[in-house]
């Protein structure tokens, strides 16, 4: 489902500008070396260096070796200290980014070495990723945030909206829920009434911005995603846009192909690219009967572009048989059931049992921990699910954090210890045992997952089989059981232009106190910049939101633009909880 976009959809403002702004700085400050010099690089920088600066855009402005960086001490003060053993008088320049820290300069300082570096920063914080995904690249900004409450990362976010702004003009409407987003909102505001005149008389290009956390919504991003896009990333993962799988090597995820399935729902991939791999025959035997003219035409104009089709059909036909072989290994259809039916609230006693025999299998810890965190949220904290021995005391410190980040939310006043610590009980020393109770005593908040469910209309009511080919709304990205809730309270306020009428479930998602709105005069606003809107995800966002808002906007004439810290899924967000090592 490449969702055509209708006649008459605003056109999305051009990006590579960012790219091009990085790129400038970045030359900028390698020739404040001159001469030959080496780049040492940090390996989670490597992918979005590669995409804003190449080899050979490095190697023009005299780098000479490229060294990947992949353990995080100081690696700067070894080299700086072995070469001043060895008697070689170098010049060295540390660039932090996308901001430097008064912590770094501290450790250059502790190092001894302070004085015999320079430090720069490279403010590079958008990286386009698609035509309409721009991405921050900062995997680590949800649990800095949302887990240890570390707010630096707030900063870099008010620098990256002040930019857009003064690239592409004001936003008039804003619109956000949650606290990280109400102090990005306002450290933004900050920085433009300082710079004040910038922005001031500028057409806006983008008529809405919408700031979300990530915590607003933990459900849709703990679901199994079954969008294409979404799957190859819960499969294979794709970092920087490109798709680390082993079939799909670190190719691009771009072409045609690609656009045409990424938001389509996995049980319609295989047909699509099967037919399209018929109508590719059908091209390729047109030669049969052609003279020597026409064949060199074909030759010329069209066999380059059918070849590249059919490498990246094969691509992706490879991708679909690897994927349908773990999942099949994995029983992917009794894990969605149970996923559909903690979303609606059914057959809770089945779901669980199949939690705790998923937990016993000891199939993948990771795994386990997310469908215990969906049923807690789902179940309003009323989590009855067992753990197994791998669930001993060196999970303490994971369950804590699940806890404080409200993953694993609280139960009932008054209810029993459940099954978990129980059983967790026998297998630990009372000590551990003790600690473990007191965790789950004492959980964080209360979700109210299922009264908002039924205040938004998250659960579709449908006679008969949902349509997967014909989708009627954003449900289809969970195979019509779920309407993303971050992408329902965004259809909502946008249609009100406010978050009038929708207090009661401002006030169930625990946040009165964090939710906003601030629109300025629109006279200077053009329909179609009104027909804009930026999305801002804090604390990431999947695929599967970002095909459930593709959907609605082509279903409201609306343009979606998505701005996330980095692109998630459940796997990663429980691996940013984990304090036990893969």
């Amino acid at each position: 489902m490449a969702f055509p976009h209708r006649p008459d959809a605003p056109e999305l403002p051009d990006f590579s500008m960012l790219k091009r702004l990085a790129r400038d700085q970045l030359i900028y400050l390698l020739e404040q070396l001159p001469g030959k010099k080496d780049l040492f690089i940090e390996a989670d920088l490597m992918s979005p260096l590669d995409r804003i600066a190449n080899v050979s855009i490095l190697k023009q402005h005299e780098v000479d070796k490229l060294y990947k960086v992949e353990n995080k001490p100081a690696l700067s003060s070894s080299l700086v200290n072995a070469d001043k053993l060895a008697g070689r008088t170098r010049k060295y320049k540390v660039i932090f980014s996308p901001q430097k820290f008064y912590a770094c300069e501290m450790v250059l300082e502790e190092e001894g070495i302070y004085g015999d570096v320079s430090c720069d920063e490279w403010a590079f914080s958008l990286l386009p990723l698609d035509v309409d995904l721009l991405s921050m690249e900062l995997p680590e900004f949800f649990r800095d945030y949302f887990l240890e409450g570390d707010q630096r990362w707030i900063n870099t976010v008010a620098q990256a909206l002040h930019l857009l702004s003064t690239l592409y003009g004001p936003f008039p409407n804003c619109y956000g829920i949650g606290r990280c987003a109400k102090m990005a909102y306002e450290l933004w505001r900050n920085l433009e009434e300082e710079e004040d005149g910038e922005t001031k008389g500028r057409r806006p290009e983008i008529g809405h911005i919408f700031l979300l956390d990530r915590d607003v919504d933990f459900v849709t991003a703990l679901c199994s995603q079954v969008v294409y896009e979404g799957l190859v990333d819960d499969t294979f993962r794709i970092k920087c846009g490109k798709c680390h799988g082993p079939l799909l090597g670190t190719s691009h995820m771009a072409g045609l192909v690609f656009n045409e399935i990424r938001n389509e729902h996995f049980s319609n991939v295989f047909g699509f690219l099967s037919q399209k791999a018929r109508n590719l025959q059908a091209q390729y035997d047109r030669r049969r009967g052609m003279d020597i003219k026409q064949m060199k035409n074909f030759v010329s104009q069209e066999l380059k572009g059918l070849k590249q089709e059919h490498r990246l059909l094969s691509l992706h036909i490879g991708a679909c048989e690897s994927i349908m072989k773990k999942k099949t290994k994995q029983d992917f259809q009794e894990l969605i059931k149970t996923e559909h039916a903690l979303l609606e609230g059914f057959n809770i006693r089945e779901s669980t049992s199949y939690i705790e025999e998923h937990i016993d299998r000891q199939v993948s810890p990771i795994e386990s921990l997310r469908l215990m965190c969906l049923l807690s949220i789902t179940e309003n904290g009323d989590a009855r699910c067992s753990l197994d021995t791998h669930y001993g005391p060196e999970h303490l410190l994971t369950f804590s954090n699940l806890r404080r980040a409200g993953l694993l939310t609280e139960q009932a006043p008054g209810d029993t210890l459940t099954a978990v610590e129980s059983k967790v009980s026998k297998l630990v020393t009372d000590k551990a045992a003790g600690k473990i109770t007191d965790a789950f005593s004492s959980l964080a908040k209360r979700s109210n997952f299922r009264a908002i469910s039924k205040k938004l209309n998250l659960i579709p009511r449908v006679d008969g089989e949902y349509d997967l080919k014909v989708p009627r709304d954003m449900a289809y990205v969970f195979s019509g059981a779920y309407v993303p809730l971050s992408c329902r309270i965004i259809e909502q306020v946008l249609e009100r232009r406010s978050w009038q009428g929708l207090d009661e479930v401002v006030r169930l998602l625990n946040c009165s106190d964090f939710a906003f709105t601030d629109m300025t005069k629109e006279d200077k606003a053009s329909s179609e910049s009104l027909r804009l809107i930026l999305v801002v995800f804090l604390g990431g966002c999947t695929f599967s939101e970002i095909s459930a808002l593709r959907f609605l906007g082509r279903e409201k004439g609306y343009r979606f633009i998505f701005l996330t810290t980095a692109v998630t899924n459940s796997a990663r967000l429980m691996e940013a909880m984990s304090e036990v090592k893969a």
